[in-house]
């Protein structure tokens, strides 16, 4: 009996190997075809910090792949023969926990690639830039999780607290610019200390987050807020940690001044002379917490400033029933371009000046083509938006002005980043290539 028992266990055991290794070897071959058509497509080059693999200390344990946030559904690591690799680079935001989790160490975070530089401000340990009394924290400096971000906001002001002149005059003793992760916080760590700032948004609440697909997990960890307390939130979506800021920003009354927009900054003694949209304040310090896709980069023609034209879609289920033009041709208009045309009753049109979606992920290009040879998508290469009206758009295509049908009009057509302005203002920037 014994023996049978024994032999039992062992089938038992080996069935239950064999099977993690037939799914093993399934993941490496779903990692290999998504490395090979990111590749194919040229949209493996990661946007921020991220991880850099030894395959000499590797040992394909997996462990990285598992900590990855991002998994099971979207995650950017992937095991390509037995070794970890980052198989969809452009969708890792730089969490860092594949690092942690390594038991080998075989992981570097870096910033940039070979072939592709990412522009990262100078910023000391106190979050200073080198143009004294400005001040960056957040995304602006590379880190794109959120729960560092927050914790950049608090810190930094906390180095703006210790400025000589704060409190004292008739100035403002901070100028805090975006309302995302690290601007939030910040806010209400100025709030807390009863400093005099004024925080300014172009936009909503949430900065970059606000920008996210439905359902993003966008933070992993929990924090602590000022004038709240700790956050026990180990693991939340876009849309729930959008409500509970929300919910903050009513229980508390933090003043956040939005569709403000940041012109100018200039020196005045030992602060700043802050030029926005609406008016100029002076100021002792200024925190840049600006998110680094930049200002969405507009098409330029007549109709643009219309209600209807938005530069990101949010949810897809507000166009239901209307007729819908996404202009250009990455992943972010085909992504658009294809959850809005799966939305029943709506009639989308995807406009791009070329012949072809050479920048976007085969994925992406393969629903585009589903989706029309299913009639619930009409693509017009080659087109160009030529004006915006209430009723409709003209589009420039095959040597002829058309007219179209419209109530909504995306434009994906990328974003001019913050580095010249940066430079503007006199602070450092330095091109990193997969350094740290």
């Amino acid at each position: 009996m014994t023996t049978l028992i024994f032999v039992a266990l062992a089938l038992i055991t080996v069935v239950a190997i064999v099977r993690q290794l037939k799914s093993r070897e399934a993941h490496e071959r779903e990692s290999a075809q998504v490395l090979e058509e990111n590749t194919r497509a040229g949209v493996n080059e990661p946007p921020t910090l991220h991880p850099v693999i030894d395959e000499h200390l590797c040992i394909g344990c997996g462990a990285c792949v598992e900590a990855c946030p991002e998994q099971p559904l979207h995650s950017p690591l992937g095991l390509v023969n037995g070794k970890a690799v980052l198989v969809d680079a452009a969708s890792c935001i730089g969490h860092g926990a594949c690092k942690a989790a390594c038991p080998m160490d075989a992981i570097d975070l870096v910033f940039g690639t070979e072939k592709r530089g990412v522009d990262i401000p100078h910023v000391s340990p106190s979050f200073e830039t080198n143009v004294p009394g400005m001040f960056i924290a957040g995304e602006l400096g590379g880190m794109g999780l959120v729960a560092n971000a927050i914790d950049q906001g608090k810190a930094a002001i906390g180095s703006i607290r210790r400025l000589s002149g704060i409190g004292s005059g008739d100035r403002l003793d901070v100028v805090i610019v975006g309302a995302g992760p690290s601007g939030f916080a910040a806010s209400l760590a100025s709030m807390e200390a009863k400093l005099r700032f004024r925080t300014i948004e172009q936009g909503t609440l949430g900065g970059t987050v606000f920008q996210f697909p439905r359902g993003k997990i966008v933070m992993t960890r929990p924090v602590e807020l000022p004038l709240v307390g700790k956050v026990r939130i180990a693991e939340t979506s876009k849309e729930k940690l959008l409500e509970f800021w929300q919910q903050v920003e009513r229980d508390t009354k933090v003043p956040i001044h939005y569709h403000e927009r940041l012109e100018m900054v200039t020196p005045d003694g030992d602060g700043f002379v802050v030029k926005t949209s609406v008016g100029e304040y002076r100021t002792r310090a200024v925190l840049l917490c600006l998110g680094r896709t930049g200002t969405p980069r507009k098409l330029g023609v007549k109709g643009e400033d219309h209600p209807k034209v938005v530069y990101r879609l949010i949810d897809p289920e507000e166009y239901a029933g209307k007729h819908v033009l996404v202009v250009g041709g990455g992943d972010s208009a085909l992504e658009a371009a294809n959850s809005i045309a799966e939305v029943p009753g709506t009639r989308v049109t995807l406009s791009y000046r070329d012949k072809a979606f050479t920048r976007a992920k085969e994925k992406n290009r393969r629903k585009v083509e589903e989706l029309q040879g299913a009639g619930r998508l009409h693509v017009m290469y080659g087109s160009k938006v030529k004006a915006v009206f209430a009723p409709h758009v003209e589009l420039e295509y095959e040597g002829e002005v058309v007219s179209l049908p419209n109530q909504a009009v995306i434009v994906c057509a990328g974003g001019i980043l913050p580095t010249p302005f940066l430079k503007e203002l006199g602070i450092a920037v330095e091109t990193k290539y997969g350094t740290r």
